[in-house]
């Protein structure tokens, strides 16, 4: 890529695509295209082709995707399967039939079977069955990766996978229901601590900001207590007022989370650095998991994680853990052995991180 090639970032609004975007206008790029589902529909095959005629992107980021945490993948099994299959079939065929250089799709690490050797390397892939919450969107991106490999190799494409492990950082979704787990137990021990402090202006311009089902600031405070309720946040009267703060699961599995505008800039850095043939394992007669997985190879019990959260908020309430709740997989670390020969490396470990995404999540820090 050079500083005016024409870029497309599919999703440029999302938690990935937003900071892939800043992470490219940082570095001097300066023919970016965004749009916004308003503006194109991902999953309609015919807007996606006149779009490519149109705008003929050299190069395409492609983070686009229905994502959500594990309650929303178990839930919505049949849209996250339909919208990510349609969205990616889409956009790598006219990625194709529009002649771009050079496509970077992202999926997730969710891709690797449940019981995959810790930590999990590339050669994981569809060597035994995936975990049944996320199966759907999983087969989706496997479908995604092969679809890539498929294309690099019958049609002379240049198109590259990454599997990011958990993400987190700004314009992240705080949504209570959908969201993933670390953007979710941020906003709970927040609402939290202003429980306890009886912060009501910091609560309403929280649901002023972040909507939770039908109830915003403006709702009476009766009806913030229960939806937050419904949630895990809780004043116990019987306990002089005590602020509890659920947490679904045991807290025991481990986790390992990458600060998203890390993930953008090994995004960037293999768009600028990496070819489909770096990544073809020499002397081998097929061509298979060619894709890249990004993170930090380091990992963080649920438990450990909510305590940290706990201590850089200031919440002084409780963590209750739900042990009836799913805890999914146990463990997911990412082999990141692949990445670390290419050249790239982490820098933000988890505690910097929390404090980083607090402060924007207050408004106390600006993207």
């Amino acid at each position: 890529m050079n500083k005016n090639s024409k870029i497309y970032v599919g999703g440029h609004t999302g938690l990935v695509g937003s900071a892939i975007w800043k992470n490219l206008q940082l570095k001097g790029y300066t023919n970016l295209i965004g749009k916004t589902i308003d503006e194109l529909d991902l999953m309609n095959p015919d807007a996606v082709n006149k779009f490519f005629a149109s705008e003929k992107p050299e190069y395409v980021f492609l983070a686009a995707a229905k994502v959500g945490g594990i309650v929303a993948n178990n839930t919505y099994r049949g849209q996250f399967i339909y919208e990510n299959l349609m969205i990616q079939n889409n956009v790598i065929h006219h990625a194709y039939k529009h002649e771009v250089k050079k496509l970077l799709f992202l999926g997730s690490t969710c891709i690797y079977p449940r019981e995959a050797p810790q930590p999990m390397p590339e050669d994981s892939l569809l060597t035994s069955p995936l975990e049944y919450t996320n199966e759907p969107y999983a087969i989706a991106k496997i479908a995604g990766i092969k679809m890539c490999e498929s294309y690099n190799i019958q049609y002379g494409t240049n198109f590259l996978s990454v599997m990011p492990t958990n993400l987190y950082g700004p314009n992240d979704n705080f949504d209570l229901e959908k969201s993933h787990v670390l953007p979710a137990l941020m906003r709970k021990i927040y609402q939290g601590k202003c429980l306890e402090e009886n912060n009501w202006e910091a609560l309403k311009k929280d649901f002023n900001k972040r909507p939770v089902e039908d109830v915003n600031g403006n709702s009476n405070q009766g009806k913030i207590l229960d939806i937050l309720k419904k949630y895990g946040v809780e004043i116990q009267e019987s306990e002089s007022n005590k602020v509890t703060v659920e947490i679904w699961g045991s807290g025991q599995p481990l986790r390992e989370f990458l600060w998203s505008e890390e993930l953008a800039d090994a995004c960037v850095y293999i768009m600028e650095n990496v070819n489909f043939s770096d990544v073809i394992k020499p002397g081998r007669k097929e061509i298979r998991n060619t894709h890249i997985n990004i993170g930090t190879g380091k990992e963080i019990s649920i438990r450990d994680l909510a305590f940290l959260m706990k201590e850089k908020i200031g919440f002084n309430g409780e963590l209750i853990f739900n042990t009836s709740k799913p805890d999914g997989t146990l463990r997911k670390l990412t082999d990141v052995t692949k990445l670390h020969s290419l050249g790239w490396h982490h820098q933000i470990e988890i505690d910097e991180g929390i404090d980083k995404m607090f402060r924007w999540y207050t408004g106390q820090e600006k993207t």
